[in-house]
């Protein structure tokens, strides 16, 4: 449901810009062209909707796979679009996207990264918290502008903002993936 309602304000902004735009010829089919590619949705969702800025060098293929997982509910161990859990969630997203097979807890998956700071998140890296807990108890996948995709136990996959509150008080740390994993995945 959350699916449709968010595609057709998608839709209806397209609708209301591609209307604006019909002024200027040149633009216009552009416009056009844009709207009728389906594969081009979800970084239209990202950058109009999300917030989130989609740049030539943005990994198209992630925010397709976070777009077409959002709204998954939430299952305990689970790691399929019938239910998932966060590292569930990172685990497929990283295999599908990046050809690479990550730890199987958040916890496993925090000692295969290099630790990085807020500041230096980049597109892709992942985000580590302990909620209510002194071990890490939630992953997710940095998107850019602050946002981060995950599977929350409350509303399954879902963008939430590290600069809300609850986030702020459990972040941890990000993550990038050890090169020395990356090497041994790719050969």
């Amino acid at each position: 449901m959350k699916k449709i309602m968010i595609l057709i304000l998608l839709a209806a902004f397209s609708l209301n810009s591609n209307a604006q735009n019909s002024k200027s010829t040149s633009s216009n089919s552009a416009s056009k062209q844009e709207i009728s590619d389906p594969d081009n949705l979800a970084s239209q969702f990202f950058s109009q909707v999300m917030g989130v800025a989609i740049s030539a060098t943005s990994n198209t293929k992630m925010y397709q796979f976070i777009y077409d997982w959002l709204g998954t509910p939430y299952r305990l161990g689970g790691d399929t679009k019938k239910g998932v859990d966060c590292s569930g969630f990172a685990f497929q997203l990283y295999e599908k996207t990046f050809n690479t097979i990550i730890g199987s807890n958040s916890r496993n998956i925090f000692s295969m990264v290099n630790p990085v700071s807020k500041v230096e998140l980049k597109e892709g890296d992942l985000v580590f918290f302990k909620i209510k807990s002194k071990s890490i108890s939630h992953v997710g996948v940095y998107i850019g502008d602050n946002k981060f995709a995950h599977a929350s136990s409350s509303k399954g996959v879902m963008i939430s903002n590290l600069n809300e509150p609850y986030w702020q008080r459990y972040f941890y740390k990000g993550g990038r993936l050890l090169e020395s994993i990356k090497d041994k995945m790719q050969n």
